[in-house]
């Protein structure tokens, strides 16, 4: 468990250490659900990227995003944001102020996707995907969204450099699914809410099996679970983490955490520009 600021605990699934990552997937936050009373929040503040991309999915509540490309926008459940760090970005996510004066449930996954080391210095960019605009369709009982890659014969409009896969279950009632042998070269099962079983083996809520490949793999499903798919082909080498930086060269992170500090001493820099908005606070390297 983590605590990323005023009580706002989440689930830390991914690096772990008998797994650092499953396909580009090197980073998996699991986060609520939690419910804010009237008047409260949460907030993110301003915090760099480099070498990654950032992709939120929520089931519930909604987080204002904004970012130093000017990016400023709500996303709410079934839609996903997916910003690309490449060289350098920085961003904050808070309670949008409808939310604030109401009062929310929080629940949702955010991931890092590691970026190829030809694109880990690629423009910075944010594409917000609309919930209408990612395949949604049925297997059998289950309810099937895409949010990235492809899957039973489906493709998501997400636009990564890499192979990737990243797909949500959901059933109202015990079903089985096959998961086919083509699906991710890498891939792992996480479920949100309710339980699996795979084989003899139970998978119960925060938890993640990684399955095997090259083999169809049946997943039975509990009535009432929500579960994602993640993976893709293996990285093309090894990655380093350092705080919100990931890189395949640790020169690179130093630089970057240099780069971080003096930004903000100076009010923004080049690589680092302030968040229009949200210029007032920024999160200080960790020491």
């Amino acid at each position: 468990m983590h605590d990323l600021g005023g009580g706002f605990i989440v689930r830390r699934v991914l690096p772990f250490h008998a797994h650092r990552s499953v396909g580009p997937f090197v980073f998996f936050d699991h986060f609520g659900p939690v419910e804010f009373d009237p008047g409260a929040s949460f907030n993110v503040l301003p915090h760099p990227h480099i070498g990654l991309s950032t992709v939120t999915f929520l089931f519930d509540g909604a987080i204002r995003h904004r970012d130093s490309l000017g990016t400023d926008l709500v996303i709410e459940p079934g839609a996903v944001n997916w910003m690309t760090a490449g060289r350098g970005i920085v961003h904050s996510e808070r309670t949008p102020d409808s939310h604030r004066k109401h009062g929310q449930v929080m629940h949702g996954l955010q991931t890092w996707v590691a970026l190829p080391r030809d694109e880990e210095d690629c423009a910075p960019a944010f594409i917000h995907h609309p919930a209408d605009t990612l395949p949604a369709f049925r297997v059998g009982d289950v309810r099937v969204k895409v949010l990235a890659g492809s899957a039973w014969k489906h493709t998501s409009p997400v636009s990564f450099p890499w192979p990737i896969l990243y797909v949500a279950l959901e059933t109202d009632s015990d079903a089985d699914i096959i998961l086919p042998a083509e699906m991710a070269i890498e891939r792992a099962l996480y479920v949100v809410t309710g339980g699996a079983q795979i084989d003899d083996a139970m998978v119960t809520e925060g938890r993640m099996a990684v399955l095997g490949s090259n083999t169809d793999v049946t997943v039975k499903l509990a009535a009432g679970t929500k579960a994602m798919i993640c993976g893709g082909a293996p990285m093309d080498s090894p990655r380093k983490m350092d705080w919100n930086f990931v890189s395949s060269d640790s020169a690179k992170i130093e630089q970057a955490k240099f780069d971080w500090t003096a930004a903000m001493e100076a009010g923004g820099s080049a690589r680092f520009p302030l968040v229009p908005g949200d210029e007032e606070e920024w999160i200080p390297i960790p020491s």
